[in-house]
């Protein structure tokens, strides 16, 4: 079996053409095709169902190719394996992160890693939805929040605490003393979360209020939420590390800072594997550094 068919059916599934899977790996769109029609001669099955506008796999298709990224996540195992021995990472490494912390963190700590160490692709996925690990298409995750799955492998980093915010001129003409007066402020929900409108504050180690806020504006991305809270736009919460720079600079201002909103953590996650590569534990190590950085600068100057 010619392993570099595999590679090549598995990126003409993941691109949805031959042309984009052919700029992918860097060859010729006639050679991805060939190798392809040679797989199917293999195996005496149809997987592709080649259309003029788009290719998609068949039943059988999308079976192999779940097999293949398998197949071909160990051998590229077994290769990172054998080099693991020199300290320097190479190869692809491949990362999920959320838009936010993705945004404001990650694509920091992978310039920087990049910069380290040349030999290593980075490809980095931002997005708000949980990336599969199964699939073995990623390297590692970073989550950040509450943890759902106790059967992944994870390590917490670090932590961030959720903060109610507004814009300095919006916010700094709000007279509300309690939570409950937040209510009839406009409020813009992050659809992102599990529960955009519902919060609960606490003050001491007693004091508890449950606030349903009421969304003026409903927006599904957090930086966009950011941008709509900068504006004047209304309320609502958003993560320390996404807020910290507009805080200090007075873009924003942290409402009701006596009471606190429920803290959560940022966590690197795994796909199950004996040994994690270089290139994951060199870029994990670079993270927890920025994080612990960033904390130190936090307690050395609090937020206002």
């Amino acid at each position: 079996m010619n392993l570099n068919r595999l590679a090549y059916f598995a990126a003409v599934v993941d691109a949805g053409s031959f042309t984009r899977a052919a700029e992918r790996l860097g060859i010729t769109k006639a050679v991805v095709s060939q190798q392809v029609a040679r797989l199917e001669q293999d195996v005496g099955t149809t997987l592709l169902i080649r259309t003029t506008r788009r290719v998609q796999p068949t039943e059988a298709g999308r079976i192999f190719h779940a097999r293949c990224l398998l197949i071909l996540r160990e051998a590229e195992d077994a290769f990172d394996e054998l080099a693991q021995a020199a300290a320097e990472p190479t190869g692809t490494l491949r990362i999920a992160a959320p838009n936010d912390y993705g945004t404001s963190a990650v694509v920091q700590v992978v310039t920087a890693f990049s910069a380290r160490y040349p030999a290593c692709r980075v490809e980095l996925t931002l997005g708000d939805e949980s990336i599969d690990l199964v699939s073995g298409r990623m390297d590692v995750a970073i989550r950040v929040g509450w943890l759902t799955d106790s059967s992944l492998q994870a390590r917490r980093i670090g932590t961030f605490r959720q903060l109610m915010v507004g814009g300095a001129d919006f916010a700094g003409r709000i007279t509300a003393t309690e939570p409950e007066d937040l209510a009839r402020l406009p409020f813009i929900a992050n659809m992102a979360l599990r529960e955009p409108l519902l919060w609960q504050f606490s003050r001491g180690d007693l004091e508890r209020r449950a606030v349903q806020m009421h969304a003026t504006i409903s927006i599904d991305a957090t930086p966009a939420v950011l941008a709509a809270v900068r504006t004047g736009a209304g309320l609502s919460v958003l993560p320390d590390f996404l807020v910290r720079d507009d805080l200090t600079a007075g873009r924003l201002i942290h409402v009701l800072p006596e009471w606190r909103l429920p803290s959560g953590g940022i966590y690197t996650v795994y796909p199950t594997a004996r040994f994690r590569p270089p290139k994951v534990s060199s870029f994990v190590e670079m993270l927890i550094a920025a994080e612990q950085r960033g904390s130190i600068a936090e307690a050395q100057g609090p937020m206002p």
